[in-house]
């Protein structure tokens, strides 16, 4: 069996070849760039199933790396950033960033976060494959136009498959598979992000803002924010 590629972007060499030597450890395939330029080169020689990501880093930061990314793939991202540093979880999520850890990390902790999102991820169907076979397999929710799959990670709209990271097609199906049920944001945090996730309620704003970027309106269901209470999946008929 192939071995998972990790790429390794961190400009400490010391804290890099440590990632390396647990995840290689764990059977894991890797390789450490410690600059943006050679980075973007890396991945796309390289060809990763996941990138862990420093945000300080000489040339091009973590946030310009993971935007640059982005662009063209959607192979899932985990930044990495020092205690003390500045930052920023928000900007890290709206750029795309599946999850983040703070540095000191513990060794297990970051092969189990490196473990979840890969289990999460799946490449895309190819925009050609009959999506009616493919989306119909496993567990998923239908609506009018829509189709979430939970089992190959898959998001249609109108035939078409739509570009998703894991944690927002995670979200929309929770709240869709449960329709005109109210859930807080506090509620949404500790099913799908769980306690272990040190992150705010802002989270959730971020991603279902996201999400509806790339929805189109239907009659028929919407996204919806309940004042003052967190979102739901409506449907009106």
């Amino acid at each position: 069996m192939e071995k998972q590629r990790i790429l390794i972007v961190d400009d400490d060499e010391h804290i890099a070849e440590l990632i390396s030597l647990y995840l290689v450890k764990e059977c894991f395939d890797t390789r450490i760039e410690g600059d943006g330029a050679a980075a973007l080169q890396a991945f796309k020689d390289y060809q990763p199933h996941l990138i862990l990501l420093d945000i300080m880093l000489p040339g091009m930061d973590g946030y310009e790396i993971c935007g640059e990314v982005r662009k063209i793939s959607q192979v899932p991202i985990i930044m990495l950033s020092a205690k003390g540093e500045v930052f920023d979880k928000v900007l890290g999520l709206k750029l795309g960033a599946d999850d983040y850890i703070m540095k000191p990390f513990d060794s297990n902790e970051m092969v189990a976060r490196v473990r979840a999102v890969l289990r999460r991820y799946q490449s895309p169907a190819p925009v050609n494959a009959n999506i009616s076979t493919a989306s119909h397999t496993g567990d998923y929710v239908e609506y009018d136009n829509l189709i979430v799959n939970i089992s190959n990670y898959t998001t249609t709209i109108n035939g078409e498959t739509l570009d998703m990271p894991p944690k927002e097609l995670e979200l929309l199906y929770f709240l869709a598979s449960q329709p005109n049920q109210v859930f807080t944001r506090e509620q949404l945090l500790d099913r799908l992000w769980g306690y272990e996730y040190v992150v705010d309620t802002r989270t959730v704003d971020v991603h279902i803002k996201r999400i509806r970027e790339k929805l189109p309106e239907n009659p028929t269901w919407s996204l919806t924010t309940v004042w003052g209470v967190g979102y739901k999946f409506e449907t009106k008929i």
